[in-house]
C-alpha cells in the first residue's frame, strides 16, 4: 500500500485503500497493535490535509533561540536590514526580533494589497511594550477595538470641523508663516540650526486646533511641551528601546526607558493642567478647540448615565498627546528635509523660486496656488517620497487567521509594512535614490499623482491628520522659499551637507545649520 505524498490530498482510490486497511486494523485480534498503526494512519492522512489546507508561512532566516534574528539586524536602523533581507526572500517574509514572530510586506503591490485589499484583516494596531507604557492602551495611535474607533471617528469629525483641509485652517498656517519667518530673519542670514523654530511652527498648528489658541515661542510650557514629545519619538528608536520591545522583563530597567517614560508623566501633568484651565471656562455654546469638544460630549455622556464610555480623561489625555506628537514631529521633520534637499540641490531651489516669482510675485501664497505650482508640488512630493518619514509605519498586527499571497498568518502576528519598500520601489520609481522632481512630472512639466506615494500610510491606519499636514507642508515651505535663499554655512559646500538621517522611530535630518539669507 502507498500512502499519500507529503503535501498533497490523498486520491479516492488512496481514501479507499484506506478505509479497508482501518477495518482490517479494528478487526485484529492485535488490539494494541491495531491501534498504534491506525494511530500513524491517521497522522499521515491528517498532516497530509493540513499541509494543503493551511499552506506555508512565509520564508525568513533562520533564527537563533531566544535571540531570534537579533544578530542579523541592525537596531539603529532596522529598515534597511529589512529591506535587504526582502531581496533574498521576496515581498512576504518573516523575521524573529527576539521571540516576537514579524512578518514583513515589502514592495507598493504588497502594502497595498494587504493595507487596502485586506484592510479589515492588517487594520489592528501591535502596541509594543514601550508604548503600552506610555499609553496604556488608551488615545487613537497605539490602541484597539472599540475605544480606537471611537476616538479615531471623534478626532476625525472634531478636526474637520475645526477646518482640516479648509480655509479656517489656511489661516491658522499663515499666521504661522509669519512668527516662523520672524524667527528666521532674526539670525540675519548667518547659520542656525532649524530644528526649534519649525518644530514650534508646527507645533502651534495642532495646537491651536485642540486647544484653541496658539502659544508663544519663548513660553516655558510650551518649549517643554516640543522637546519631551521629539525626544521621546527620537529615542522609541534606539537600539536600547528595542531591546527593551523584545525583552521586556529582562531590562526594564535600562536608562532610555526610564526618561521616556519621565518625560511622558512629565506631559501628562501639563496637559492636565492645560484641560483643567480649559474646563474652567468651559461654554457649552462655544467649542475652541478638540479639548472643548471632547469635555461637553463627556459631560452629555455623565449627564445620560452611559455606561463604560469612551469619553474619559484617560482617552482625552492620550488623544491631546497622540495629536501633538505626531502633528509636530513628522510634519516638522519633512519641512526640514526640504530647506536641506533645497541647499543642497541649488539648481533645483532656482526652479522653486522662479515658478514662485513668476506665478505669485509678492504677494501671500494661498492653498488654491498649488495647482498653478507643477515643480514646486512636485519638489514638496518628491522631499516626502526620499525623506521616507516612517520608513516602516508604526506596526500593524492581523486581526485573524488568513492566507496572504499563497502563505498562511495567524491572528496576533505582528505586521511590519515597509513603507521605505514603497517610497523606493524600483519598480515604481524611475530613480528610487535620488531627489528627482521628475518623478512626479509629465512631459508636458505639469503635476502627476503616482500610486506608490504612499507617505501617509493607507486603508485604516492611513493618518488622519493627512490633508492637514499637506497643507502645512505646501504653505510652509512655499512662504519659506519664497522669502529666503537656503545655503550651506560659510566653508561648507552642498556636497558636504549630510542627508544621513538621525536614529529616532522617525526619520529626522542630522544635526545640521543652514544659512536662511533674505530675498
Amino acid at each position: 500500500m502507498h500512502g499519500p505524498e507529503k503535501g498533497v490530498p490523498p486520491t479516492a482510490e488512496q481514501m479507499f485503500c484506506l478505509e479497508d486497511f482501518v477495518f482490517f486494523l479494528f478487526s485484529s485480534p492485535t488490539t494494541l497493535l491495531g491501534t498504534v498503526a491506525l494511530l500513524l494512519v491517521l497522522y499521515v492522512v491528517y498532516s497530509s490535509f493540513n499541509s494543503h489546507q493551511m499552506e506555508k508561512e512565509p520564508p525568513g532566516p533562520r533564527p537563533l533561540p531566544l535571540l531570534g534574528n537579533l544578530l542579523q539586524l541592525d537596531l539603529k536602523r532596522p529598515y534597511k536590514t529589512l529591506c535587504e533581507l526582502s531581496k533574498k526572500y521576496g515581498s512576504v517574509f518573516t523575521v524573529y526580533f527576539g521571540t516576537n514572530k514579524v512578518v514583513v510586506l515589502a514592495g507598493y503591490k504588497t502594502v497595498k494589497e494587504a493595507l487596502v485589499s485586506n484592510a479589515e484583516e492588517f487594520g489592528d494596531r501591535d502596541i509594543s511594550p514601550i508604548f503600552y507604557d506610555m499609553n496604556k492602551g488608551h488615545g487613537i495611535l497605539f490602541a484597539n477595538g472599540e475605544s480606537w474607533k471611537e476616538m479615531r471617528r471623534f478626532a476625525l469629525t472634531t478636526l474637520r470641523d475645526f477646518g482640516m483641509g479648509k480655509r479656517m485652517a489656511e489661516e491658522k498656517i499663515l499666521d504661522e508663516c509669519h512668527h516662523l519667518i520672524q524667527m528666521f530673519e532674526e539670525h540675519k542670514g548667518k547659520p542656525f540650526d532649524t530644528t526649534k523654530s519649525v518644530n514650534y511652527a508646527t507645533s502651534n498648528i495642532i495646537s491651536s486646533i485642540v486647544y484653541g489658541s496658539r502659544f508663544e515661542y519663548s513660553d516655558p510650557l510650551f518649549q517643554n511641551l516640543v522637546r519631551r514629545a521629539n525626544e521621546n519619538i527620537r529615542i522609541t528608536g534606539s537600539a536600547s528601546i528595542q531591546l527593551y520591545n523584545m525583552f521586556p522583563s529582562l531590562v526594564r530597567w535600562i536608562k532610555n526607558r526610564n526618561l521616556i517614560l519621565r518625560n511622558a508623566e512629565m506631559t501628562i501633568r501639563d496637559v492636565k493642567n492645560l484641560i483643567k484651565n480649559l474646563k474652567e471656562t468651559l461654554n457649552p455654546q462655544l467649542c475652541r478647540g478638540l479639548v472643548d469638544c471632547f469635555l461637553i460630549r463627556k459631560q452629555k455622556e455623565e449627564d445620560s448615565f452611559v455606561m463604560d464610555s469612551h469619553y474619559n480623561e484617560k482617552n482625552l489625555i492620550f488623544t491631546v498627546t497622540n495629536l501633538f506628537g505626531a502633528g509636530t514631529d513628522t510634519t516638522a521633520a519633512t519641512v526640514r528635509w526640504g530647506l536641506l534637499f533645497m541647499a543642497k540641490y541649488p539648481h533645483i531651489q532656482d526652479q522653486v523660486q522662479e515658478e514662485l516669482g513668476r506665478v505669485i510675485g509678492s504677494r501671500q501664497i494661498r492653498v488654491e496656488d498649488r495647482k498653478n505650482l507643477p515643480y514646486v508640488d512636485a519638489v514638496i512630493h518628491e522631499t516626502q517620497r526620499l525623506a521616507n518619514i516612517v520608513p516602516m509605519a508604526i506596526p500593524h498586527k492581523t486581526s485573524r487567521d488568513m492566507i496572504f499571497q499563497g502563505y498562511c498568518i495567524k491572528e496576533g502576528t505582528t505586521v511590519f509594512p515597509l513603507l521605505t519598500s514603497v517610497l523606493h520601489d524600483e519598480n515604481e520609481w524611475e530613480s528610487p535614490n535620488t531627489f528627482n522632481p521628475s518623478h512626479f512630472l509629465d512631459k508636458e512639466g505639469k503635476f502627476i499623482r503616482r500610486d506608490a506615494f504612499m507617505p501617509f500610510s493607507a486603508g485604516r491606519r492611513v493618518c488622519l491628520g493627512e490633508s492637514l499636514a499637506k497643507m502645512e507642508l505646501f504653505l510652509f515651505f512655499t512662504s519659506l522659499l519664497q522669502r529666503f535663499r537656503f545655503t550651506p554655512p560659510p566653508g561648507v559646500t552642498e556636497d558636504e551637507l549630510d542627508l544621513s538621517p538621525a536614529v529616532g522611530f522617525t526619520l529626522t535630518p542630522s544635526p545640521h545649520e543652514l544659512c536662511a539669507v533674505s530675498r
